[in-house]
């Protein structure tokens, strides 16, 4: 048996199950919640979450952690939307800048805790606080306006069936294709799962634990960048302000999908559902009149059973 298909905290299933439970509820709570331009809007208030969950999935198995990557996709949104918008620069090369400044962050991060060894949360929340800095000293905290039409294309949508759907989510969904058969079909994927699961045992099997963390972190910075991209569509601006909470959405999401916080075990689709957890139940209680406060104590419940049921699942595994 692969370790990408051992057995999950959740199970295969539990994600959908849980999925498929709020949105019954939330159904009888509102008639608008199934209707199709609901649903659609639910995919793309998570499309910038769920790709920034992506990368954050890679990290969390390897056993780390990402606290930086909200602010880090706002610095790479910054750095796009000023080059585009007031450098003039070509769209395609501010983007390519803003996906080098996000990696960037994502090689330094890995640098830290692979060759200074430092723990990952902690170098993590240093980096969260420069980002955040840079990002505002960069943008002396003003919104970019007057974007490029091509800058903000992926955020326009097209007609499905009757319902308008975003380029930018049939984006996400195409992410994570290649992230989950780069997990599951190939060498580095089941690395990343080794590492996790145990990263001395690779070690002696000949893997290189520092050039694999130190990849994901990489990788995961390329991924914040795709979702800078992202939110500059959804937004049509550059907002220094983006990505505060983000870090912890993304997080929610990764353990909402039956990733475990210790390492080696979860699938990146399971990410994916969980960010539309998240999603409809922010929609579905705010189509309810539930206050936004309400809403952020209920996902935090969440997040705490989630990973209560995770820490139960390693117990009985051993």
């Amino acid at each position: 048996m692969s370790l990408s298909h051992r057995p999950l905290p959740w199970g295969l299933l539990g994600p959908w199950l849980a999925l498929a439970a709020a949105c019954l509820f939330f159904a009888t709570q509102s008639e608008r919640f199934l209707t199709g331009e609901n649903l659609s809007l639910v995919l793309q208030q998570v499309m910038v979450v769920g790709v920034l969950a992506i990368g954050q999935t890679l990290i969390i198995l390897t056993a780390g952690i990402d606290l930086s990557c909200g602010v880090v996709m706002a610095l790479g949104s910054m750095v796009v939307t000023k080059l585009a918008a007031e450098s003039g620069l070509p769209v395609p090369l501010a983007m390519l800048a803003g996906i080098a400044v996000t990696c960037a962050f994502g090689l330094v991060n890995g640098l830290l805790v692979t060759r200074a060894r430092l723990p990952a949360f902690i170098v993590t929340l240093g980096t969260m606080n420069i980002a955040f800095a840079l990002t505002q000293m960069y943008s002396k905290s003003q919104t970019v306006t007057n974007l490029p039409d091509s800058l903000t294309a992926i955020g326009n949508t097209f007609a499905l069936g009757g319902t308008q759907i975003s380029w930018g989510t049939l984006l996400m969904f195409a992410l994570y294709i290649v992230a989950w058969r780069m997990l599951s079909d190939t060498a580095p994927g089941r690395h990343i799962y080794a590492v996790g699961n145990n990263a001395e045992a690779a070690r002696l099997t000949g893997i290189s634990v520092q050039r694999v963390v130190l990849g994901v972190y990489v990788l995961a910075g390329f991924f914040y960048g795709i979702a800078a991209l992202l939110s500059i569509a959804r937004t049509g601006v550059g907002d220094p302000q983006a990505g505060q909470t983000e870090n912890l959405d993304a997080i929610t999401a990764v353990v909402l999908g039956g990733t475990s916080l210790f390492g080696g075990r979860g699938l990146i689709l399971g990410s994916l559902v969980g960010a539309v957890i998240v999603g409809v139940f922010r929609n579905g209680l705010t189509l309810m009149g539930v206050a936004s406060v309400v809403q952020t104590l209920i996902t935090g419940v969440l997040v705490i059973l989630a990973v209560l049921a995770d820490r139960l699942s390693n117990r009985g595994a051993r």
